[in-house]
């Protein structure tokens, strides 16, 4: 079992809080690499096991005001927050996810655009990256 880091938001948080924004390991598990397709957009937090709950939005049913990464991930983000009935959440080990960032209301900040790029590449998605590391809603 990996850990994540310590800058890991630890608990869900309230509207406008605080949460990670996530990409898939490369190497993460084959059910979850099944789950996060088409670019999704992934934001969660830590659980005192180990483990992070991560929702996500993979735009299955191609809404195009959901072409966007970022679109992905203030849609993840408002589900995680107002605790909305989903399928599109999941709990795993932090081996299988890599932290890029943070949402905190309605400002992304990504550390690791590179990342996210790779992501994006990975899911023949990359039409869908952010110009800059800072996106506001």
């Amino acid at each position: 079992m990996n850990t994540f880091g310590r800058d890991t938001p630890m608990e869900r948080p309230n509207p406008g809080g605080r949460a990670a924004v996530f990409v898939p390991h490369p190497e993460a598990d084959e059910a979850v690499r099944e789950m996060l397709k088409n670019g999704s957009g992934m934001v969660g937090f830590g659980n005192p096991d180990g483990t992070v709950t991560i929702y996500f939005e993979n735009n299955k049913f191609n809404d195009p005001g959901l072409a966007k990464w970022e679109s992905k991930v203030f849609k993840s983000y408002d589900r995680m927050v107002k605790r909305s009935p989903t399928v599109n959440k999941l709990t795993c080990d932090a081996g299988n996810i890599e932290q890029i960032g943070f949402i905190e209301g309605p400002e992304i900040l990504v550390r690791d655009m590179p990342k996210l790029a790779e992501w994006l590449r990975r899911s023949n998605a990359l039409d869908s990256m952010p110009a800059a590391p800072e996106i506001y809603a």
